[in-house]
């Protein structure tokens, strides 16, 4: 058996690096994304009214119950059967962004969910508008409490732009992908891009305990 030679896939190093810089670019985008949708469809599923319910409901369950790899096939090569044709740059994010977006719905709903009654009637009491006590009685304290899952879904999220090398796109996995068909080196380049996405992981949870102390400084205060 040939010893492991790592220098084929060294000397590669600039397209490995092109393919972090992507994979970087598409996953924070998604987290983003997913975000935004997380935080509108817990609000939506809260509410009284079944119109707005039902439909995110449906949205969270059928994510939930599909395989990450079917939803990004049926964006890519699906919509255009609708007319609607995505470069597969874009097709990603917005596959990650409604993957992301299910499950960070959950998350968020559970934290509103946590927030004492009380808490916002006093804040009707002190005369604040409704957005304002949603803002700051509800949505931050809600966002601080469920920080570290929505931490850990976000790296589910990184982890998952693997996925969408298979339409495609030359992230991390698909640079990859390329590199070993170019050195036959399969134990090298898979090896060298575990050990990238472990980085990177540290990396998010290393920006993230810095946003976190960022965006909710009286957490550490009572510490």
């Amino acid at each position: 058996m040939n010893p492991l030679d790592f220098s084929g896939v060294l000397s590669r190093s600039d397209l490995l690096l092109k393919g972090v810089w992507l994979t970087a670019q598409i996953s924070l985008a998604a987290m983003a994304f997913a975000l935004v949708i997380g935080v509108l469809a817990a609000v939506m599923t809260l509410a009284g009214s079944k119109l707005l319910r039902w439909p995110v409901m449906a949205y969270v369950e059928v994510i939930r119950n599909t395989p990450f790899i079917v939803q990004v096939f049926l964006i890519y090569f699906g919509l255009p059967a609708l007319g609607l044709r995505l470069d597969p740059i874009t097709a990603a994010i917005l596959a990650m962004s409604i993957y992301g977006g299910a499950y960070t719905s959950e998350i968020i709903r559970a934290g509103i969910q946590s927030i004492n009654k009380g808490q916002i009637e006093a804040g009707r009491a002190l005369g604040m508008s409704p957005l304002t006590i949603f803002r700051y009685v509800v949505l931050k304290p809600a966002l601080s409490s469920v920080f570290p899952s929505l931490v850990a879904q976000f790296i589910l999220l990184l982890l998952s732009s693997s996925v969408v090398s298979a339409i495609s796109v030359p992230e991390l996995t698909g640079t990859g992908n390329d590199i070993q068909g170019l050195t036959l080196r399969n134990m090298e380049i898979y090896l060298v891009i575990a050990v990238i996405y472990v980085a990177l992981v540290a990396v998010l949870k290393g920006g993230m305990t810095v946003l976190e102390r960022v965006l909710f400084p009286f957490k550490f205060l009572r510490r």
